[in-house]
């Protein structure tokens, strides 16, 4: 799965939020949401996945925190998009001057 759309979940991107600087364990971070443990598993193992999450286990716990040297290359990741978007825009625009009368 590609970054970005590993992030365009809501959920996905909330459980990144809750990790962000500090550790929960599964059981804590499915409490935060109104689906099923199953639901919130899946997100986690597609996060744990793409390199967004560390796992660790203590017993048979299984805590989660952020991976912020992993997401770093999700910053170079929607900047290339960035630049590409506004590349395309500015060359429309560019079209759009050069056929004004």
């Amino acid at each position: 799965m590609e970054p970005l759309q590993v992030i365009a979940s809501p959920r996905r991107l909330r459980i990144l939020e809750l990790v962000w600087d500090r550790e929960l364990t599964a059981g804590e971070i499915a409490a935060e949401f109104d689906v099923s443990w199953s639901a919130i598993s899946q997100h986690l193992t597609v996060l744990r996945t793409a390199g967004f999450v560390q796992e660790r286990r203590t017993g048979t716990s299984r805590i989660y925190r952020a991976d912020h040297a992993a997401l770093g290359s999700l910053r170079a990741v929607v900047e290339e998009h960035w630049r590409g978007s506004l590349g395309r825009l500015k060359a429309l625009a560019e079209a759009e001057e050069r056929e004004r009368p």
